[in-house]
């Protein structure tokens, strides 16, 4: 494997097929600097491993704006201090759903939580949006969707890029799908939408925990 990625922390991740000649193709596609850095690019998956996801919230791609993307899909660094855009739409419909006035922008607690939070692209070149939408790295989250299909599971698909992955997911799973969070587009359905509350209804359902969107 290219000296680009550190795959020594992946745990069960590890084992997906991805993890070999894909990865390497995509290794040799990266010829510049891009977003998260390295040692960040899988950290969605090495903090949540396959046994512990009982939500996935599915994006696009990273923030391209240096120093924003935490590798966590929406996740932005506390001590950032820029504008949250997505994620502050994000927090806006956390507290017209559920009351929450969540004020961290890290959303580690969330991953910690048993919600995964993935891009359908794991890179992108700084102040280049979608620029690595087609690298290669579908080949993973379709990996990773059919790895987690072995129990039913909550997916948040968010944006058309995470929507064209639905058709992987059966009916034994909750999907909700609605527009992007981002500045663009979060008026067209975003807000209103309900994931949180909808999410943790389902959860107790099916005889589980709710999630604790609030974090501390």
């Amino acid at each position: 494997m290219p000296e680009t990625f550190d795959l020594s922390r992946l745990g069960a991740w590890s084992e997906l097929p991805f993890f070999g000649q894909p990865l390497e193709r995509i290794a040799a596609g990266l010829d510049g600097p891009f977003l998260p850095p390295p040692v960040l690019t899988f950290r969605a998956l090495e903090c949540t491993q396959p046994q512990d996801v009982r939500a996935v919230i599915l994006g696009q791609d990273p923030y391209h704006t240096p120093g924003k993307a935490d590798g966590l899909a929406f996740s932005i660094p506390d001590a950032f201090g820029g504008r949250l855009d997505s994620l502050g739409n994000i927090l806006k419909e956390l507290e017209s759903d559920l009351g929450v006035a969540r004020r961290r922008t890290s959303l580690q607690d969330w991953a910690d939580g048993g919600v995964l939070l993935l891009n359908t692209a794991l890179t992108v070149p700084p102040h280049a949006p979608k620029a690595h939408a087609k690298l290669g790295w579908s080949a993973l989250v379709s990996e990773v969707l059919a790895h987690l299909s072995d129990r039913p599971r909550a997916f948040l698909l968010w944006g058309a890029p995470a929507q064209a992955y639905s058709n992987q997911l059966d009916t034994r799973h909750l999907v909700l799908r609605s527009p992007h969070p981002s500045p663009l587009s979060a008026h067209r359905g975003f807000f209103g939408s309900r994931p949180f509350s909808k999410v943790n209804q389902w959860l107790i359902d099916q005889g589980e925990r709710p999630i604790d969107w609030a974090g501390a």
